[in-house]
């Protein structure tokens, strides 16, 4: 017999209750302070360590203001820091603030070579360094880390001189054999680097010559030698070599970034993406010439297109990326106005966006795997009316993997433009018909032609032209189901080739090698080319124009292979995109160069004048 709660009961249970919530905020509040204290810890540890070095000579000078750091150009600024020299010249240049950026996505992972993505690059890119770095108004390469180098007659050797003053932000030297140690570790099998593996493979071996001088030898000539061996991201062996020895814990890993450059994690082991943001903090110990003018970066995760916007409204981030849909408002919005700097441009080493096709899944081949399917869903890609009309034309037809204005581009290629009825022509001649009138394709075995088509779910505009693209194809027979999905997962299903098509974009550079994404080697499991492209006579056409220095003979080896990829369509090539960017007025010495705006680049040449600066810390 069920008995019936008094009010003394109800009185009980309500006092366990509250004493159980207490309990658990009380817990939360301690696992909050732990954490603080730990920070604290971690940052009261640095200092000691700091004031020890400074004490031991190990470091030159604590962070100083610019009178002090740079008197003088002619007082040994290397010609890499020159433009960030320039900048602590203007007349309102402090050091100090925050700078904060808005991610459009959740990061997967900030750990280099795991990593694959941009948002982790960009994090990367201003906790570690190379030897080299080219000049954004020249383009040529000039020393970083690397004071000078010499290469061989033949192209095959390379030798870098040092820099010996560099540390890491930990306070450990860098020297050649963490160059060496960086090599090694990529070139590991158990380590998950195959992209950076495919790259480095053309190196035959890296040695140090005593502590300051590293030597590359190439087993073959290679038109990007010299990219190759400088721009190799350099990591501490002192941090990375235990990992050697658990190489799955490195690849399972989340954030293990410590490097040589401005600046660094606060705890360079145990960034998790549940953190939500990525936060980076000044290098006090930073090697360099010029010292970074912010004291943080930071970004934020804000996946809501609306909510970025708002987000940059209030103040508390310092730029955005506006969607042309709403670039033309925001234009004639006079609180954004007021508050921004306003930039429209077609980066000069603009990447592209693009559909894959996947031609392997499960170890058999797809319907994409034949020539003719992918070139009529091509056709039925109407790539001007989605620039027109989702883009507002501010973007431009994609032809290739090169840019229309590359040496490497044939200009006698045109656009695939819309063709219905040739599309239905060769999807008949690869055996699909409409055999039960229903208006859907099917192939021989009655199989109706639908695919998924992945597509990164936080972008709206991806989605517009997903939902044209289903419409267009719909008019020829073919069943496209829009298939979105959070960037983690899409990271996963490429690596694990589980998908049917997809959409997403490269970034560019000045001269574009072809080997990582089209070549039949790169196939293989979490290579980038996981649409499982292969043609045997592009693969000769790439081996052999890697191999060739001389540009003047590279160039019609790369326009041949431009067109079997043009005739081939492993992608519909869809469009490069303008930047249409916002910035706080608050950031100043924005500039224009060859590779484009010179927001965060490194090292940093923008700052908050003292006035305008609101983060103390």
């Amino acid at each position: 017999m069920q008995k019936q709660l008094t009010t003394r009961d109800w009185i009980l249970y309500s006092l366990l209750s509250l004493m159980i919530l207490m309990l658990l905020l009380a817990m939360y509040q301690i696992d909050r302070q732990w954490l603080k204290l730990t920070e604290m810890q971690t940052a009261i540890s640095e200092q000691a360590k700091t004031m020890r070095e400074l004490r031991n000579g190990m470091l030159s000078s604590p962070i100083q203001t610019t009178s002090e750091a740079n008197p003088s150009v002619s007082k040994g600024i290397a010609p890499a820091f020159n433009r960030a020299y320039a900048a602590t010249r203007q007349p309102d240049y402090a050091q100090g603030d925050w700078y904060v950026e808005a991610f459009g996505t959740n990061l997967k992972t900030i750990t280099p070579l795991v990593s694959s993505d941009l948002y982790a690059s960009n994090v990367q890119g201003n906790v570690l360094e190379s030897l080299i770095t080219r000049n954004p108004d020249t383009l040529e390469w000039e020393g970083l880390i690397a004071k000078s180098w010499k290469i061989s007659d033949d192209g095959l050797v390379i030798s870098f001189q040092m820099r010996d003053d560099v540390r890491f932000s930990d306070g450990e030297p860098l020297t050649a054999e963490d160059v060496v140690f960086t090599f090694g570790f990529i070139m590991t099998e158990a380590i998950q680097a195959p992209r950076d593996r495919a790259y480095l493979e053309k190196i035959k071996d890296v040695k140090a010559n005593g502590n300051y001088e590293v030597v590359f030898a190439f087993k073959e000539p290679y038109f990007e030698a010299l990219s190759l061996a400088g721009g190799m991201s350099i990591l501490p062996q002192h941090f990375y070599s235990s990992y050697l020895k658990e190489p799955q814990k490195f690849n399972e890993s989340k954030g293990l970034l410590l490097g040589s450059g401005p600046y660094k994690l606060i705890d360079p082991k145990n960034w998790t993406p549940d953190k939500g943001n990525v936060e980076l903090v000044r290098n006090e110990r930073y090697w360099g010439d010029v010292q970074p003018s912010f004291n943080r970066i930071l970004w934020k995760i804000i996946q809501n297109d609306s909510a970025r916007l708002t987000t940059f409204r209030n103040g508390d981030v310092d730029s955005y990326s506006a969607r042309p849909v709403e670039y033309q408002e925001l234009k004639k919005d006079t609180q954004i106005i007021g508050k921004s700097q306003n930039f429209e441009y077609m980066p000069p080493v603009v990447g592209y966006s693009y559909i894959g096709w996947n031609e392997e899944r499960g170890g058999k081949p797809t319907r994409f795997a034949d020539k003719r399917v992918r070139q009529a869903m091509t056709y039925l890609t109407d790539v001007s009316r989605v620039i027109k009309d989702i883009f507002l034309d501010y973007a431009e037809p994609a032809l290739s993997p090169f840019s229309n204005t590359s040496k490497q581009h044939d200009n006698m290629l045109k656009p695939y433009q819309f063709d219905l009825d040739k599309a239905k022509s060769l999807l008949k001649q690869a055996g699909y018909e409409d055999r039960n009138s229903d208006g859907v394709l099917e192939d021989k075995a009655g199989q109706a032609f639908e695919f998924k088509l992945t597509y990164l779910e936080s972008n709206e505009d991806t989605k517009r032209m997903v939902l044209l693209l289903k419409d267009l194809y719909a008019r020829a027979g073919v069943l496209l189901i829009p298939f979105p999905q959070e960037w983690p997962v899409m990271l996963e299903n490429i690596d694990k080739k589980d998908f049917d098509a997809i959409t997403l974009g490269w970034t560019s550079g000045i001269e574009t090698d072809l080997y990582q994404m089209f070549h039949s080697i790169q196939a293989a499991s979490k290579g980038d080319n996981f649409v499982g492209y292969k043609n045997p006579v592009l693969d000769k056409l790439i081996d052999e124009a890697r191999r060739t220095v001389d540009e003047g003979k590279r160039m019609p080896l790369w326009q041949q292979a431009e067109r079997i990829i043009y005739e081939d369509q492993p992608y519909t090539f869809l469009m490069r995109r303008k930047s249409l960017l916002f910035v706080d007025k608050r950031i100043h010495n924005l500039q224009m160069t060859k590779l484009g705006l010179n927001l965060g680049s490194l090292p940093m040449e923008n700052y908050v004048p003292l006035a305008q600066q609101k983060y103390t810390q």
